[in-house]
């Protein structure tokens, strides 16, 4: 569903978008909804099969509702700190030098699940990431075109999406450093097709080795700066400490920085967690494995006994490239009856390894921490059945009027916060315009501790 800003206000007034948009719409039943509005999802593990990423297992992260742009008024301008601002159609864009590459694209926030203690925000386990072959112009070559001065500092990006009440238009910026790197592109062209309406349709910055985050879509507008942007989605999000912090410590934002590269990092497709299979049975150990800035995965170690040993997985020869995933293999055989610890850990050109445990931070941001699995061999087991989840407890009174509004209760359930942290989320979302009464604030807050509190 696409609500201009002005209709979610009257909508808003009276509840009235909570008979809409209910359903998982066109999402791919293989993907995990993490929201249905607005639209967050994630791939599967089966997905990792894939070298090149199809559009509809792409994981889809969306702050807002996906707008509704027409190509044939869609116009890019080009200003800030240049000689000639510029207003660019698609053609336009089209005429310059052509350039492509095969990019990972991962949220900021992959992982967050993982966190002890847990942190706000979607739940992502391993899933919100996707490599895919992009095709557009440089954005080196438009801002050559435009005159770019040499007082800029930053390129800021603005899409065609609309905020959702009080929350601040989402904008983010790169440093002209990385938007004069011949990689940095703008991209219309996704997997040999223009780039689909909820990853960015007509077109979408490609910043590589960088978290999504700065990957904007549905572009409308590039500023050269002279300083540093200090709009909210720069100085109040999408940053994470510069060191280490005890688990569970509170940084103001001017005590972080913002999230930029990628880690190098790998992930364990196959097999499951939790397989049971029998002594003497061939196994296929596979994953694939990513970095960002530093440089390319350049090798992949399996352990088989958690750690103790190491020894080199074999990478897909013709998947050398800068800013892709490689997929890689590891020809296991058990050969006796017991519980094994599968871990892989990933290194790139930089020789930056994955670490054996997660600096913790409280956006929950970068999570690279070694992967694990258990499996179990022995003769004719089968696995115990899944425990039932845990049952929330009814919605209080005017929860859903107020707290549906712009979400559904999919966003809440995944959250296991503490009373402290349901707070702060309840104080975030009143400052983006949820209006909660000053005599329901405590009610809500029960619920949603008790309901939704630390795992």
């Amino acid at each position: 569903m696409i609500v201009s800003r002005r209709k979610f206000f009257v909508l808003a007034g009276g509840g009235a978008l909570l008979a809409q948009d209910r359903g998982p719409g066109s999402a791919n039943p293989d993907m995990i909804v993490r929201s249905t509005r607005p639209e967050d999802l994630e791939m599967g593990l089966a997905g990792f099969s894939d070298y090149i990423t199809p559009a509809d297992h792409f994981f889809v992260r969306t702050h807002v509702y996906v707008p509704n742009v027409n190509l044939s008024e869609w116009k890019l301008k080009v200003e800030g700190a240049v000689e000639t601002p510029l207003t660019l159609s698609l053609d336009d864009l089209r005429k310059l030098p052509a350039a492509e590459m095969i990019a990972v694209t991962e949220c900021a926030g992959n992982g967050r699940t993982f966190f002890n203690p847990p942190v706000a925000g979607t739940q992502w386990a391993v899933g919100a990431v996707g490599n895919a072959r992009w095709r557009g112009a440089r954005l080196a070559d438009v801002l050559k075109r435009s005159g770019m001065k040499a007082s800029g500092v930053e390129v800021l990006f603005d899409g065609a999406d609309d905020p959702l009440g009080k929350m601040a238009d989402f904008r983010r910026s790169i440093t002209v450093k990385k938007a004069l790197d011949p990689n940095t592109l703008l991209a219309y062209e996704m997997n040999g097709q223009p780039i689909p309406m909820k990853h960015g349709f007509p077109l979408r910055v490609i910043p590589p080795g960088w978290a999504s985050d700065s990957w904007v879509k549905w572009v409308t507008s590039i500023t050269v700066l002279d300083k540093p942007w200090d709009g909210f989605w720069m100085k109040n999000a999408y940053r994470k400490p510069d060191h280490p912090v005890a688990p569970g410590t509170t940084l103001t934002p001017e005590q972080m920085v913002p999230v930029t590269s990628l880690n190098v990092k790998s992930v364990i497709a196959a097999p499951l967690d939790g397989a049971v299979v029998a002594p003497g049975t061939a196994v296929t150990i596979r994953g694939v494995a990513w970095s960002g800035d530093l440089g390319p995965v350049t090798s992949v170690d399996v352990s088989t006994d958690a750690g103790r040993s190491w020894k080199a997985a074999a990478l897909h020869r013709d998947q050398r490239t800068q800013f892709g995933w490689r997929q890689w293999e590891f020809a296991w055989t058990p050969d006796r009856e017991q519980y094994y610890t599968i871990m892989a850990r990933a290194r790139d050109a930089a020789g930056t390894v994955q670490p054996l445990a997660q600096e913790w931070n409280q956006s929950g941001y970068g999570w690279n921490v070694v992967p694990r699995i258990g499996v179990d061999v022995r003769a004719g087991a089968a696995l115990a059945p899944a425990a039932n989840p845990q049952t929330a407890a009814p919605l209080p009174e005017g929860f859903a009027n107020v707290c549906h509004v712009c979400h559904e209760q999919d966003v809440i359930r995944q959250q296991r916060l503490t009373r402290a942290g349901w707070d702060r989320e309840i104080t975030k979302m009143t400052n983006w315009g949820a209006q909660v009464k000053p005599e329901d604030r405590e009610r809500f807050l029960d619920y949603l501790s008790a309901s939704f509190g630390p795992r």
